[in-house]
């Protein structure tokens, strides 16, 4: 399962290598969420691994960015004692307002919707008695 975030790049760390076979660089980036008159910030630590390295090199410190992510989590023992260790592995980072289309090849963009409908599509099929259900969900 994937995740989006998008917020303020706030710090990038150096390139770490873990051992001969692993490397990782982290990063971090800050959100705000207003609610019931109060501002939260957060800020929300990520990491790009092995050729994803170089993913945070477009971006610069305090410009906004859009991050897609992948939640892992592992247990780990050591003499006995159990830990979990979460970490969020960043797939793609980008600008905040690009397109994804931008980034994408453009074989693979979505033809832009139709503003008419169907050629079948028959209105004498909807009661004027119908109800419209603007619920959210």
């Amino acid at each position: 399962m994937s995740f989006e975030l998008e917020g303020k790049l706030i710090e990038k760390f150096d390139e770490q290598q873990v051992s001969d076979s692993f490397k990782k660089r982290e990063f971090v980036v800050e959100t705000t969420d207003e609610g019931g008159g109060r501002v939260f910030t957060e800020q929300i630590k990520f990491q790009l691994v092995q050729d994803k390295c170089d993913l945070i090199n477009q971006v610069q410190v305090g410009q906004p960015v859009k991050v897609s992510f992948n939640i892992k989590g592992r247990r780990w023992e050591k003499a006995g004692k159990v830990n979990y260790f979460t970490n969020l592995d960043a797939w793609r980072v980008e600008a905040a307002g690009e397109s994804s289309a931008q980034s994408a090849p453009a074989g693979n963009a979505a033809p832009p919707p139709s503003e008419e409908p169907p050629q079948n599509f028959n209105t004498t099929d909807i009661s004027s008695s119908d109800e419209v259900d603007d619920l959210p969900f």
